[in-house]
């Protein structure tokens, strides 16, 4: 989860690597680091806290140094604290790492028995330990990090230095996302494509168990050990062109990348929908599915995390409704840990913003390991699981750097939307007109989402009402329950406030024993056929003093109700959860920022957990 960048060139490496950590920020924040040569050997700076906090510790004007590694941390091992910042060196080798060592403890102890001195509390610090005394031993360079690298047990990605080897780096990865740049003579490694983009638009995604040496205008890329899956492919094949640009990691003049983030949507879900919305069949084929395949599918599962879980659960409610086959959903950290009901049949799908989700990729590994077609619903091109599964539909949200993820959940919902529509037309459990109509009211979506939008002054408001509240339910039946888990789960990443979001048929089961007056309760209330059951519910609450705050398309339900109302747009029942979402996604965005919290980078948070 945390972020490293490298560069080999003839230009300056400092600037290169401060602003790719800067653009990495999002991976992690609460320390920095970099290494360089310059010449008169290794530099190394680093500190606690954030990029602009390592900033003011370095010279101005920068140094000049032709090779440099940097990192920005999210701690696993150790507090956060200079001490425990990367780079980690040892005997002149520097080490980033993104990652967690599981074997780290013994590797230490056998270390420290052979006479190393540890600074630090983290598992990284053995890496810079081992290849020094590899080569202490004899060991050439290269050699000494191969035979350092099959010792670990773990989850890397990994940057190398050798003090005494000026006119190289290496870069390492095994279960970690790590992308080499390519620029006219510059090479660069980064954790993700933002750190490279204003530098390099050509790319490499390393594959796992391979290690990269990159010199300026050079590069070799081998693969450690007996990883290798058959014969490598040369290197002018594996290059791949990326078509983000830098501006669109950039604000804009928003606030908060999270701001302009919601404010995308209109776009992205247009951009999603107009793929595949009309031609469903080609939608089968991308996902590899022939129509016999679709009419005798038997069984869906859908793993996925966070916010990705989420969606998982809406698209549930739309696949088992549109096309009629039963779908599982499971939180992909807990997948591998549960007796398996997964065969040839299955057709498995997992939901990833990154394509690096660890967990996600371990149960996406699994199901493939009993043979199932392995599906990923993903917004990163060539990320590991894109590479990984068997298909996968790409979400088209563009670059997302808020940690909590807003334009990615609704372009989730919209690929499985249409991956429904497509099912159903297929397998005959809607008719051609009726995919017809429904794609005339998809279509419809992208506006609508623009004009909740242009209520943020109103919510922003009603926001300032409500930011000093301690607590907060959210409650929703049917398929807004998800949107309402949705919410309360916004709301506890970015202002800290705790927050739970229950079916509202669950409250008496429970729940309803937290509420007290003036108790915030956001009820996700669409006009569908369970609209009777949640003004019930909000009975309750009102009879015991809570706070009601409706999301509706009928507002004319809830007077007297409601102490306020957020009113969306009417559409079809199927696909209130677009609209619904987007005013508790602004709502939280401005409770947080009242709070006085770091919307895009919150606390603990990072935004992808690429360790289990």
């Amino acid at each position: 989860m945390c972020g490293i960048v490298g560069y080999a060139g003839k230009g300056n490496a400092l600037p290169v690597l401060l602003d790719g950590l800067q653009r990495l920020e999002y991976r992690g924040y609460d320390s920095a680091g970099v290494a360089f040569q310059n010449g008169h050997g290794m530099e190394i700076y680093k500190t606690r806290g954030k990029i602009r906090d390592l900033r003011q510790m370095i010279p101005d004007p920068l140094p000049h140094a032709c090779i440099g590694l940097g990192h920005t941390r999210w701690a696993t091992h150790g507090i956060p604290c200079t001490r425990n910042a990367h780079p980690h060196d040892a005997g002149g080798i520097a080490v980033v790492h993104n990652g967690i060592i599981e074997n780290y403890r013994e590797l230490r102890a056998a270390l420290s028995a052979a006479g190393r001195v540890f600074k630090s509390d983290t598992d990284t610090e053995v890496i810079p330990h081992l290849i020094s005394y590899n080569m202490e031993k004899g060991m050439a360079l290269k050699e000494s990090i191969l035979n350092a690298v099959l010792q670990l047990r773990g989850s890397f990605a990994m940057g190398i230095m050798s003090e005494q080897h000026p006119g190289c780096i290496f870069a390492a990865r095994k279960g970690s996302p790590l992308v080499i740049g390519l620029g006219e003579t510059d090479r660069f490694f980064a954790s993700d494509i933002p750190a490279i983009l204003p530098y390099a638009r050509r790319v490499i995604f390393l594959d796992d168990g391979e290690l990269c040496m990159l010199t300026p205008g050079g590069l070799e890329i081998e693969y450690i050990g007996n990883t290798a899956p058959g014969p490598a492919a040369p290197i002018s094949e594996r290059i791949a062109d990326i078509t983000w640009t830098a501006a669109m990691a950039e604000k804009k003049g928003y606030d908060h990348f999270m701001l302009k983030e919601i404010h995308e949507q209109p776009d992205t879900v247009a951009a999603t929908f107009a793929e595949w919305l009309r031609e469903p069949l080609r939608l089968l084929e991308e996902c590899r599915l022939t129509t016999r395949a679709a009419v005798r599918m038997k069984r869906i599962q859908i793993v996925a995390c966070g916010t990705s879980y989420h969606a998982a659960l809406v698209g549930k409610y739309l696949i088992e409704v549109l096309s009629r086959i039963p779908v599982e959903v499971e939180i992909a950290s807990e997948y591998r840990y549960k007796t398996l009901f997964v065969d040839r049949d299955l057709f498995h799908i997992s939901i990833t913003q990154s394509g690096e989700t660890a967990d996600t990729l371990a149960a996406q590994r699994a199901a493939k390991e009993f043979g199932a077609h392995t599906m990923t619903i993903c917004n990163a091109v060539g990320s590991t699981a894109s590479r990984e599964a068997s298909s996968v539909l790409y979400t088209r949200a563009g670059l997302e750097i808020g940690v909590a993820s807003t334009k990615a959940f609704t372009a989730q919902m919209t690929v499985l939307c249409l991956l429904a529509l497509a099912l159903g037309v297929t397998r005959k459990t809607i008719s051609r007109a009726e995919y017809d109509t429904i794609s005339d009211a998809l279509e419809q979506i992208p506006g609508f989402i623009g004009r909740i939008l242009k209520s943020d002054d109103a919510l922003r408001e009603l926001a300032g009402s409500l930011s000093r509240a301690k607590h907060f339910m959210y409650l929703g039946r049917g398929i807004s329950s998800p949107i309402a888990l949705e919410g309360a789960l916004k709301l506890k990443e970015i202002s800290y406030i705790p927050a739970q979001g229950y079916p509202a048929g669950e409250m008496k089961h429970g729940p309803i024993a937290l509420i007290e007056e003036g108790l915030p309760v956001i009820a996700v209330a669409p006009g569908d056929g369970l609209i009777g059951k949640v003004l019930s519910n909000i009975e309750e609450v009102k009879a015991r003093g809570g706070r009601v705050i409706a999301v509706t398309d009928r507002p004319d339900l809830f007077s007297g109700q409601a102490d306020d109302v957020v009113q969306v747009p009417a559409t079809e029942s199927f696909f209130t959860p677009f609209l619904t979402v987007v005013p508790l996604h602004l709502l939280a965005y401005h409770i947080a920022v009242m709070r006085g919290c770091d919307v895009d980078q919150p606390r603990n948070l990072a935004k992808s957990v690429t360790v289990e």
